[in-house]
C-alpha cells in the first residue's frame, strides 16, 4: 500500500456487515463492496456465523480512497435489505 496522505487516505480500513444468515447476506454485501472498492482479496475477507447460526458477520477490510468513497458504501450498504448493521 502507498503512504497515507495528510487526510489519512488511503489507508486500509475494516467493514463489518451483520446480518441473517439466510438472507444471502454474504454475496449481497460482497457486489456492494466490490462496486466502491474494485475486487476483495480471499485474505482481506471472513465471515463469522453467529452462536446459534441465525446470523452472520461478514467483516471485509478495503483500502479505503476517501471519505466520501466511505459514505457512499455505507449508504449503499445499509440500504440494502439482507443488511441489519454495518460497523
Amino acid at each position: 500500500m502507498t503512504e497515507p496522505l495528510a487526510d489519512g487516505f488511503p489507508c486500509d480500513f475494516p467493514i463489518k456487515v451483520l446480518g441473517r444468515r439466510d438472507a444471502g447476506l454474504e454475496r449481497a454485501a460482497t457486489e456492494i463492496i466490490e462496486r466502491h472498492t474494485g475486487p476483495i482479496e480471499p485474505h482481506r475477507s471472513s465471515v463469522r456465523p453467529s452462536k446459534d447460526g441465525n446470523f452472520v458477520a461478514l467483516t471485509v477490510t478495503v483500502v479505503a480512497r476517501s471519505r466520501a468513497q466511505l459514505d457512499e458504501l455505507y449508504r449503499e450498504l445499509t440500504a440494502c435489505e439482507a443488511v441489519l448493521m454495518t460497523l
